[in-house]
């Protein structure tokens, strides 16, 4: 198969196609791979976000069989990697609460995506570090799919297994605890 020919193929397409031709699953790893790793440097740190999204990744060829199509797949993706941040669930706990103690962002890389973005954050990153620290990790994982992954409340339902109401209350829940915990933003003028 042709590479110009996969790049017209939606996701569904491709799964299907990689059963015959196992190389064809790359394609998937080209579209999805990039935001999939942004999403888990923010959570668990550098240090393990290339890991994650290759064992992210060689799970979902090793069940390809297993995708129907009634879901997204990158919410199925996304559903696998949740899985795994899950299991790291310890992990993140830790880097926030040293992000707490420090005021060093351990997922940072040195290089500014955004100034501004940037300087906000690290006037609020430790007190931000330690109220993400305490929220339940379904309240955390439902915030930052949304807040990191720039997932929709309904693909983050989808993602995590959970009905959207319950998708919605967990955020609105976050959102709360973490209003309690951060000062409001000032605006002048």
């Amino acid at each position: 198969m042709v590479s110009h020919a996969r790049d017209q193929l939606d996701d569904p397409g491709i799964v299907a196609v990689s059963l015959d031709a196992p190389e064809a699953f790359g394609e998937l790893f080209r579209r999805h791979s990039p935001r999939l790793h942004a999403y888990i440097k923010r959570r668990l740190g550098p240090a393990l976000a290339d890991d994650l999204v290759s064992e992210t990744f060689t799970i979902a060829f090793r069940k390809r069989e297993r995708f129907d199509g009634r879901a997204e797949f990158s919410a199925w993706l996304w559903g696998i990697a949740s899985n795994l941040i899950a299991k790291h669930h310890r992990q993140e706990t830790r880097m926030y609460r040293a992000f707490a103690r420090t005021g060093v962002d351990p997922a940072e890389d040195g290089v500014a995506e955004r100034a501004s973005d940037r300087a906000s954050a690290a006037a609020l990153g430790p007190r931000l570090a330690k109220a993400l620290a305490a929220l339940n990790a379904q309240e955390r994982n439902a915030l930052l799919l949304l807040a990191w992954g720039e997932m929709s409340y309904a693909e983050i339902a989808t993602t995590l297994d959970l009905p959207l109401g319950t998708v919605k209350a967990k955020i609105h829940r976050a959102r709360i605890k973490l209003r309690k915990t951060l000062p409001e933003e000032k605006t002048d003028g």
